[in-house]
């Protein structure tokens, strides 16, 4: 009798060391904080489902498309100053030229960006931020993070983000006012352009808060290698996150 309750208790000890055994293993090693990670998320979506997606629909609804287009193109061409000022930091003198290039054409003949000339003409266009550029010079990513409101990030990107909302053009306006303003219409414009993705994304993964983590990941290393990463790159290994 004795020894069938010692077999039974090292069968449950043997099930239970196997069952955390296997929980390690899946802890992705890019996001150590996926249980915070996760409420945020959550969070993020009450809000984005009772404000941010409803106004959304709206605007997408009740603007017509050309008007949409040329808030988007405006809205890109004050991001493009930014774009401009990265590519310097990183030395990259021909997207630095071509960048000033495409602002200039488009303020000038664009009535301020809201016609996108540039692109027409052949001239690339380039998004660049702060994240990119401490990891143009080796700055780690660090653990994946999702910011309340912001959304997905890393600590190296979050670090980014107060000079990206200073290096944006629209932020440096005098008036409040205006700068609140074109922070809700980059908000909604962006929201609206994701409209059919985020729902596709919901409809069709198991785990959403993972696809969206692993996308996130494997864009941003794409962004800092200008989508070329090396051909060995391992999007799993944290310790890659920068060149």
């Amino acid at each position: 009798m004795m020894n069938k309750r010692l077999r039974a208790l090292w069968l449950a000890l043997s099930l239970a060391s196997l069952q955390l055994s296997v929980q390690a293993q899946a802890v992705d090693a890019r996001d150590p904080w996926e249980a915070m990670n996760r409420r945020i998320y959550a969070f993020n979506d009450v809000v984005d489902a009772a404000v941010v997606r409803p106004v959304a629909q709206v605007y997408d609804q009740v603007l017509p498309s050309f008007a949409r287009t040329g808030v988007h193109n405006f809205l890109g061409n004050l991001s493009d100053v930014w774009s401009m000022a990265n590519s310097a930091l990183q030395l990259k003198g021909q997207a630095t030229a071509e960048t000033l290039m495409r602002v200039s054409v488009n303020t000038v003949f664009g009535l301020a960006g809201v016609l996108d000339v540039a692109t027409e003409m052949g001239i690339q266009k380039r998004k660049e931020d702060f994240g990119q550029t401490l990891g143009y010079w080796g700055v780690p990513a660090g653990p994946y993070v999702v910011l309340p409101i912001l959304g997905p990030s890393t600590v190296r990107d979050g670090l980014g983000l107060p000079l990206d909302f200073k290096g944006d053009p629209g932020q440096n306006v005098n008036d409040a006012a205006t700068r609140t303003s074109l922070t809700v219409l980059r908000v909604t414009d962006l929201r609206a352009s994701l409209l059919k993705t985020v729902d596709t994304v919901k409809e069709v993964s198991l785990d959403p808060y993972t696809f969206v983590r692993d996308a996130y990941l494997q864009k941003r290393e794409n962004d800092i290698y200008d989508g070329n990463p090396p051909s060995d790159f391992d999007y799993s290994d944290p310790e890659l996150s920068g060149k």
